[in-house]
């Protein structure tokens, strides 16, 4: 007997308002008005459309405290820097490992807007030995904000495939900026979206058979979810209600993402009413079939690269495929990874 849990897209419809709805079709409307302007390009056009576009997403997130976009919250230097990291992802040159040099960028950000960038008096120390040994050994000392409160009760919820490793990267920050370098506990789920369906029909289907995670290390815990693409919000929702379904009672949860769909932003935080959605860029419309447009392709599929049919890969398979600068550099976390999957 199959052990899956689907959630269909009608079931997300009652999260969006008329309001909402106005809103997403005005977006839908002011994005195939610059489509015109793509073939043949007409750079000026382009530009002009975007920066509405950009101004109409600000000004309905204002409304939505619960969305956090990294270009909307932060000063015009870093909204710079989001630029060329998300023009980077974009680019269809950009190789694999280029990509996942600048999926590591995108995380260390929304992880600083999201934990240390906010004003706190206390402070904590990291005391480093260094190689100087003459006429002493040496040591230095470096200041950083005490945010132990915020991240020694997180789990790390995982949305394979694509999910894995911005998983590892949060993971890694929160070790860094702990103490006592607290390793977060892993949660492994194997959700998926029904291709073959559009996005008014959508399925999502959590697998149990092929998901990892312990019930009780879940409840009561901060939990964090690091997907690179949230297009519709149905994983998420999928796997959050199941959970609490179960008895799973999150203090908070907390959606990392690349980039989101002001459509999939909003109905996170509407389904689950203790999330806040930190993304490091938002698009303003999908397709009919549920991808993010002007969006990046499959981030899973440009960080993992792709299976075939005859070899699809375990989660094991896909930790050894990152090869040897991504398993030194979040060696504790691939423990931890490999703990949890393997008991």
């Amino acid at each position: 007997m199959s052990n899956k849990i689907i959630l269909k897209a009608e079931d997300l419809d009652g999260y969006l308002t008329n309001e909402d709805n106005e809103n997403l079709a005005r977006l839908d409307s002011m994005f195939k008005e610059t489509m015109k302007s793509f073939d043949p390009v007409n750079k000026e056009k382009i530009i002009e459309g975007y920066d509405k576009m950009g101004h109409e997403m600000h000004a309905i997130c204002k409304k939505h405290p619960q969305i956090k976009v990294y270009s909307f919250e932060t000063e015009q230097q870093a909204q710079a820097e989001a630029s060329r990291v998300i023009s980077k992802l974009r680019d269809e040159k950009t190789d694999h490992q280029e990509f996942m040099y600048y999926s590591q960028r995108a995380y260390e950000m929304l992880f600083r807007m999201a934990y240390v960038n906010q004003k706190t008096d206390k402070k904590g120390h990291i005391i480093v030995k260094t190689p100087v040994t003459f006429p002493v050994q040496n040591y230095a000392v470096h200041k950083i904000p005490d945010i132990d409160h915020k991240i020694n009760n997180t789990v790390m919820c995982v949305m394979l495939r694509g999910a894995l490793l911005p998983s590892m990267i949060v993971s890694k920050e929160i070790e860094e900026f702990s103490s006592k370098s607290y390793l977060t506990p892993f949660a492994l789920f194997k959700i998926s979206r029904n291709d073959t369906k559009n996005e008014s029909n959508m399925e999502y289907i959590l697998d149990l058979d092929k998901s990892f995670f312990n019930i009780e290390q879940l409840n009561g815990k901060d939990l964090i979810f690091a997907d690179p693409m949230n297009a519709t919000g149905g994983s998420l929702v999928t796997v959050v209600k199941y959970l609490q379904e179960q008895g799973v009672k999150p203090a908070s949860i907390a959606f990392f993402n690349t980039i989101s769909t002001l459509k999939g932003a909003i109905r996170v935080t509407r389904a689950l009413p203790n999330l806040t959605c930190y993304t490091l860029w938002m698009d303003p419309v999908m397709n009919e079939k549920a991808y993010i447009m002007p969006g990046l392709g499959d981030a899973g599929d440009r960080l993992n690269g792709c299976d075939t049919k005859e070899h699809a890969r375990n989660i094991i398979q896909l930790l050894a495929d990152y090869g040897h600068n991504i398993s030194s550099l979040y060696r504790s976390q691939m423990f931890e990874i490999e703990r949890t999957v393997l008991g």
